[in-house]
């Protein structure tokens, strides 16, 4: 639904610190328009959904840690085996997650990935599409009436004081990697959270971490860390010169490590696998198991480790690992090194001249709101535009 912008956004966006509304000289939000959805969308299509395939990818874990060929299947390092499978078994808690869905407004949504680990995009889901709602309904461009899919602020906080509660007597480091301005704001944003639930916290990036003689984790200040927020990939952190000293280390990590299960590709198949023709799952198969794919059409390659879109390819039907189906790379980037899974092409709704992704956020394991991206592409990547969205 077209509107006008609100005169003074920018103005706005400076004094509350969004400073990447727009990224590479191109707009990043943009409040030209919004989406509109009925509650019965909302609490049947998507909510509803996203909490049921929750409690399906939180059994899969069960069943991944129990297992060791799902373990390599899911390019765990078996160094780490250990430290996966005692995060799970010690019932370490998480605090978000992020279910990717295509959803047209009609049929079941389609589930495309997790992004359980270091989804971004929170600041402008939790707090700034809220503060767009309520200009515009003070304003008198949007009606009284319009609410928003968004308690994403209040059960952060809330889930704050659990964890404060779970993890008591531990200040509460946060960290993210230098030069990534959105990565900063998501994580200042969340220092904001966990202030209001009166946490104290410190920051710390990443490539400022250290080891100290005892083995233990230090930022800059020689303090050590026993409780962290990182937004950065386990499949990273395994791989960091001081990945051979995080069992040891007595951090408790937010996300924590079995979290590096449902981040990672490998999920896809395996939850197609359990639950074979669910409204909600598209057909997905390991690259050595594409003889089941059968007659369906296209597929689409992503790599098992992957962030912002990056290796995606698009497989003509009659593919296999090794001959017959040309290829056609939809997105470039760094990886792909592990293998790779197959999905059953579905392509996201075109609303106007954009492709249109719904993000669903769980806190813990509770549904808490919506973010939506659009793209000329069919590939939603770092730089898609955000949309706001109202009930109606």
């Amino acid at each position: 639904m077209p509107i006008n912008p609100r005169p003074d956004w920018k103005q706005r966006a400076q004094e509350f610190g969004f400073g990447f509304h727009t990224m590479y000289g191109e707009p990043y939000w943009d409040e030209s328009a919004y989406y509109q959805f009925s509650l019965k969308q909302i609490e049947q299509d998507l909510e509803a959904p996203t909490e049921e395939i929750h409690q399906m990818c939180l059994d899969v874990v069960n069943r991944v840690v129990a297992d060791d060929e799902l373990m390599r299947r899911f390019c765990i390092p078996e160094s780490h085996w250990e430290f996966v499978r005692n995060s799970w078994e010690n019932g370490d808690p998480s605090l978000y997650s992020r279910l990717d869905f295509a959803y047209a407004g009609k049929g079941p949504a389609k589930l495309y990935e997790n992004n359980a680990d270091t989804p971004t995009s929170l600041f402008e889901t939790g707090f700034w599409q809220w503060l767009w709602l309520e200009d515009n309904v003070d304003r008198g461009a949007l009606p009284r009436q319009a609410d928003q899919f968004n308690s994403l602020q209040e059960k952060l906080v809330n889930r704050f004081r659990d964890l404060q509660f779970l993890t008591p007597d531990r200040a509460l480091h946060f960290a993210c990697c230098k030069d990534t301005e959105e990565d900063r704001g998501t994580v200042q944003y969340l220092q904001d959270c966990a202030r209001e639930a009166g946490i104290s916290e410190y920051f710390v990036f990443i490539e400022d971490i250290g080891v100290d003689a005892d083995g233990r984790f230090a930022d800059l200040e020689d303090q050590v860390i026993t409780w962290m927020f990182k937004l950065y990939p386990w499949e990273f952190m395994f791989r960091e010169a001081y990945g051979t000293n995080l069992a040891g280390s007595n951090v408790r990590w937010l996300e924590p490590p079995w979290k590096s299960i449902l981040s990672n590709k490998a999920l896809l198949p395996t939850l197609w696998k359990l639950h074979p023709g669910h409204p909600n799952l598209l057909p997905a198969f390991f690259e050595d198991e594409l003889s089941k794919a059968g007659n369906i059409g296209s597929l689409v390659r992503k790599p098992i480790f992957s962030r912002e879109g990056a290796n995606i390819s698009l497989v003509e039907a009659g593919a296999t690992s090794g001959d017959g189906g040309a290829s056609e790379l939809l997105s470039d980037g760094p990886y792909g090194e592990e293998g790779f899974i197959y999905q059953a092409l579905h392509p996201l709704p075109k609303f106007g001249n954009s492709y249109t992704l719904v993000g669903s956020w769980l806190i813990d394991d509770e549904a808490a709101g919506i973010s939506i991206r659009e793209d000329s592409g069919l590939i939603t990547q770092d730089s898609s535009r955000y949309l706001p969205h109202i009930i109606l």
